[in-house]
């Protein structure tokens, strides 16, 4: 069908949502607004589907969810999986209800649905899959996206995002089927009289809380002195409850940002990793004078910090420098208290810092780097389960603030994040140490390895082909030289000879230890190049990544 004729069959079809149809009323005359909405289906990948809320084949919609809530019906009757999927959403607009437009699909397919009664974090969600015996997931969520999107993350049996090879059974089966007609429906209070639509009960979370808690070093916390910020998320409830557990007893709740609000008015891109995201919580702490400020992103996987810096004010910390933190204060205490496993393994990304080599090393834990995505941490966790040999595992970071101390899920858990964030702060103060004072001792001992990340947006149709060109022209073109060093290696990692699954990145190593990294987003219409480079001081690592910035943003140029 064309453009044009997929628009026409939608003004007729699409009634459910009387939203919808007010848009496509709307751009009737506007031909670029109808293009950019049907010109495609809306990608499916390992994350599942992530879009801008909206009218169309190119949109996340009840109908773009109830198609690909068919696909993963479709395959998991295929499957010697279990018939039972659980669902999440969290304070994004449309979420509750796109949660109750697959369990409507998945009860007419003869599946059981799980729903949370209220918005929880994607971390809840990948420990209910495991709790319930599930053979599937969804979580509805865009993560740190602005408020124009919303998603419909999958995960597997495993309780991790799925496989790239589950994604391509499940995009094949979602093929099968058109957005109006083949999609099977029940009446939501049918399949829950039926048995077939069920409310996760509370101890689920609760127990949840307990597994992140009985991951816990078992610092005094008593005295520490926190403000949080939910970010208008769902994190509120789950780190409520973990801080009351702890024993944290003086915490300050952002205010503007406690409440879920799915338009985010104080932020409207509600990622802790800027600080436009926390600086309502930045003005609080002026007023407040925490010891220590967290933040977690809308879906509570991501969490951001900000400590004191010894000036009267507060300075955030990177992913990378908190990754590190908490990479070293892991092993640290375990080695001290004699609960470091035989053969510790720790895991990031090929995209975060590489000062996380020397660390590991000191304390003689392997090293291992995935592809960027916290389900390929969550795939070596499963590796080592597969073999006996889960508890080797002792942490998982990456830069985009994603952190992950248990195996109790398979994923990136800001629950998680806040409490080794809270343990490790009162450590140090024990220590007579600011989270900020142990920063520095770590890079005065490895040296100043700097990052930072440069996004470049290109929007609409158009804005793919740019991308797309981009990186096939920085395929052709290979330089010996950038920003006036010598180049010493690149990786192609669509290449199979790096040993990891193919991706569409492109790594640059340099003559001085520096390190560029380009790749497209996979959730947003972005390519993002990250920089790293390693000094003797902060000043001369940032100089070196200004320079590769500069050259980055030359690439970037249509």
């Amino acid at each position: 069908m064309t453009v044009q004729e997929q628009y026409d069959l939608w003004r007729t079809r699409a009634i459910d949502d009387p939203d919808l149809t007010a848009e496509l009323t709307a751009i009737e005359q506007d031909a670029d607004a109808i293009s950019d909405r049907f010109y495609r289906d809306l990608k499916f990948g390992t994350g599942g589907l992530r879009g801008v809320l909206g009218a169309g084949t190119n949109r996340l919609n009840i109908y773009t969810v109830r198609r690909a809530t068919q696909g993963l019906a479709d395959y998991l009757n295929a499957s010697g999986l279990p018939k039972k999927v659980a669902l999440a959403h969290d304070s994004r607009r449309k979420g509750a209800l796109f949660c109750r437009e697959a369990a409507r699909v998945l009860a007419a397919n003869g599946i059981t649905a799980y729903l949370y009664p209220r918005l929880e974090p994607t971390p809840a969600l990948s420990w209910a899959v495991r709790y319930l015996g599930c053979g599937a997931g969804v979580c509805i969520t865009a993560s740190h996206n602005p408020a124009k999107y919303n998603g419909y993350k999958v995960y597997g049996a495993d309780g991790c995002q799925i496989t790239l090879a589950v994604a391509d059974k499940v995009l094949t089966a979602i093929g099968q089927h058109d957005y109006f007609d083949s999609p099977k429906l029940v009446d939501y209070d049918e399949g829950a009289a039926a048995g077939l639509i069920q409310t996760i009960e509370d101890n689920c979370l609760s127990d949840f809380v307990d597994a992140v808690l009985a991951l816990r070093p078992g610092n005094d916390v008593s005295k520490l002195k926190l403000v949080y910020t939910p970010l208008n998320g769902s994190g509120l409830e789950p780190v409520k409850l973990l801080l009351e557990r702890m024993g944290v007893q003086n915490v300050t709740v952002v205010p503007e940002q406690e409440q879920p609000d799915g338009d985010f008015p104080t932020c409207p891109y509600p990622n802790p990793e800027i600080r436009e995201a926390m600086e309502t919580g930045l003005r609080l702490c002026d007023t407040v004078h925490p010891d220590l400020m967290l933040g977690t992103d809308p879906d509570c996987d991501r969490m951001g910090a900000a400590v004191p810096d010894g000036k009267g004010g507060y300075r955030l910390i990177t992913g990378d420098e908190m990754g590190v933190l908490l990479l070293d204060y892991i092993c640290r205490t375990r080695q001290a208290a004699g609960t470091m496993p035989e053969h510790p393994v720790a895991c990031t990304t090929i995209v975060s810092t590489d000062m996380a080599t020397p660390i590991a090393k000191k304390y003689g834990v392997e090293l291992r780097r995935t592809l960027t995505g916290f389900k390929f941490i969550g795939e070596q966790i499963g590796l080592l389960e597969e073999k006996g040999e889960k508890e080797r595992f002792i942490f998982g970071f990456e830069e985009s603030y994603g952190y992950l101390s248990g195996a109790h899920v398979r994923d990136k858990d800001g629950v998680n994040a806040v409490m080794l964030a809270c343990e490790a702060a009162a450590w140090y103060a024990n220590q007579g140490m600011t989270l900020l004072d142990a920063l520095n001792a770590l890079y005065a001992e490895h040296g100043w390895y700097r990052s930072a990340q440069k996004s470049f947006t290109f929007e609409g149709e158009s804005g793919m082909k740019t991308m797309q060109a981009i990186m096939a022209r920085l395929r052709e073109e290979l330089p010996f030289v950038m920003a006036g060093y010598g180049v010493e290696k690149i990786v192609d990692y669509q290449n199979p000879a790096t040993g990891l699954p193919k991706a569409n990145v492109l790594e640059y190593r340099l003559e001085n230890g520096a390190k560029l990294m380009v790749r497209p987003s996979g959730t947003e219409p972005k390519i993002k190049v990250y920089l790293s480079a390693v000094a003797d001081s902060a000043a001369a690592a940032d100089a070196i990544n200004a320079k590769l910035a500069d050259t980055a943003a030359g690439w970037m140029q249509e």
